[in-house]
């Protein structure tokens, strides 16, 4: 009699947008998951539209688990809940509300991923999930910690950025109940346990994210433009940084240097440089790219110099983990310049794997492009 075959175990994601461009470390992690042969259930929090995606995220958004708010199976999923076990979720609830009442904009978030979350558990359970994971340390665990209550799935999650630097809903109460929990560098470890002690000294462990090798490779060694060519490849938002990049560029044209300098991405500050650009002058030096897929983020890297990243603390705290992008870069072997933030400093040695510099510091951005 030939054995029985075991089935894969299954492992659902959860994140807040769905497929997100600049989210590709999630995309790879779940397909390198499936290629170790687990099978990936995925439940966003929103089904994210945009103009520009990976190739590769499509086969998963058409199997992914949307969930609209007010819709039939999420009202189903309430009642389903509050019949089986309705302490359980009850409390749910007033855990959720009590955690994030000092904040109007968590809460608000949070009166949508409960209900959510119950329609998910629900699936779950018909999915047979082993175990659920999910990005961010916000609305996407609070999401998993409801799970977790109503249906005793383990679930774990990564912490990243903002997650940790800006505002900490349930936190504490989120590792106590996670079977582990990800850093994405020994910063974000050593900070969590200097804020919740033990319980994130035995949970939290540091799970660098990585890149596809076979996509991001050492570029072909051509002969060299005449043009020093720069990349910075970033959302369009303050905390990364590209104001600096775009005064050192100026610096640059007046010590005469024959450069470009293309910014691949897009996001809310782009009117800021755009105007930025155009004072200074140098539309015919800063190109704003637009956002590209990650294949056309790898054929740019083969034809630059330099990656640039001159990340910034902004005052709310808002800062870098370590950037995806940084890392492409390296796998690329183009030296790279970035801050000295956050857990930059483990990626980029200074004078070893890359140049580091000051934050906010034009002068000093400019001179380690020139070096």
């Amino acid at each position: 009699m030939s054995p029985v075959a075991q089935r894969p175990r299954t492992v659902a994601y959860t994140m807040s947008r769905f497929p997100k461009l600049t989210e590709t470390f999630i995309l790879i992690e779940m397909l390198e998951l499936e290629r170790q042969g687990l099978r990936v259930e995925i439940f966003p929090l929103i089904r994210e539209c945009a103009n520009v995606q990976h190739a590769d995220a499509q086969a998963m958004v058409e199997r992914a688990h949307y969930c609209r708010l007010f819709s039939r199976p999420t009202l189903d999923a309430q009642i389903y809940w509050l019949m089986r076990r309705p302490a359980v979720y009850v409390r749910a609830w007033w855990r959720a509300i009590r955690g994030n009442l000092s904040s109007p904009k968590f809460l608000s978030r949070a009166l949508v991923v409960v209900p959510k979350a119950a329609y998910a558990a629900r699936r779950m359970v018909e999915l047979d999930v082993d175990h659920l994971h999910a990005h961010y340390a916000t609305h996407p665990a609070l999401f998993a910690y409801v799970v977790n209550m109503l249906t005793g799935i383990p679930y774990s999650f990564t912490v990243h950025a903002h997650d940790l630097y800006v505002e900490r809903p349930m936190l504490g109460e989120k590792i106590a109940a996670a079977r582990f929990v990800v850093a994405i560098s020994e910063f974000n470890r050593r900070m969590m346990i200097d804020l919740y002690g033990p319980i994130a000294e035995e949970r939290v462990v540091v799970v660098h994210c990585g890149v596809d090798p076979a996509l991001f490779r050492p570029r072909e060694r051509t002969s060299r433009s005449d043009i020093f060519t720069i990349v910075c490849v970033a959302s369009l938002a303050g905390y990364k940084g590209q104001r600096y990049l775009i005064d050192a560029c100026a610096r640059l044209r007046d010590q005469n240097v024959p450069f470009r300098c293309l910014l691949i991405g897009e996001g809310e500050d782009r009117p800021r440089l755009e105007t930025q650009i155009r004072d200074l002058n140098l539309e015919g030096h800063v190109v704003l790219m637009g956002a590209l897929p990650r294949h056309q983020v790898s054929e740019a890297l083969q034809q630059v110099d330099v990656m640039a990243l001159p990340s910034v603390v902004m005052p709310n705290g808002k800062m870098e983990g370590i950037p995806i992008a940084l890392m492409e870069a390296l796998a690329a072997e183009i030296p790279v310049v970035a801050t000295a933030i956050s857990g930059i400093p483990e990626l980029v040695r200074d004078g070893e794997t890359g140049l580091l510099v000051p934050e906010r510091n034009a002068a000093a951005l400019a001179d380690a492009l020139m070096r």
